[in-house]
């Protein structure tokens, strides 16, 4: 079974950083495809970002040049640098760990809150 817990959800105000955190345990870390995913009250849960085994990357156009989304496969970690934060981005960030429609994994999410 496969274990994802967030950290580092926030208050922020506009234009601020977060960096979101996901510890992985009971897999082989380094061969799933690794996602941020975000939920707005009332809206579907989105993909933000995601990281393939092999290092390559992937946004939603919204976080392009924002979002910097990275993986360190000694720890068991991928992360999420979010600069320039606007109050749309708030919403409940999941992690998500996927190998195939069998093998996919959720995080509780992490609330981050961008208001001033």
């Amino acid at each position: 079974q496969v274990q994802l817990v967030e950290s580092g959800g926030a208050l922020v105000q506009p234009g601020g950083s977060l960096r979101l955190s996901c510890a992985a345990s009971g897999t082989i870390f380094s061969i799933y495809t690794m996602g941020w995913y975000r939920q707005a009250p009332g809206n579907r849960r989105d993909v933000v970002a995601r990281i393939f085994g092999d290092g390559r990357t992937a946004y939603a156009d919204s976080v392009k040049g924002r979002f910097t989304i990275s993986r360190d496969n000694a720890k068991n970690t991928v992360y999420l640098q979010m600069n320039s934060l606007k109050p749309e981005d708030t919403a409940v960030y999941y992690c998500n760990a996927h190998l195939n429609t069998q093998y996919t994994y959720w995080g509780q999410g992490t609330q981050v809150t961008v208001s001033s």
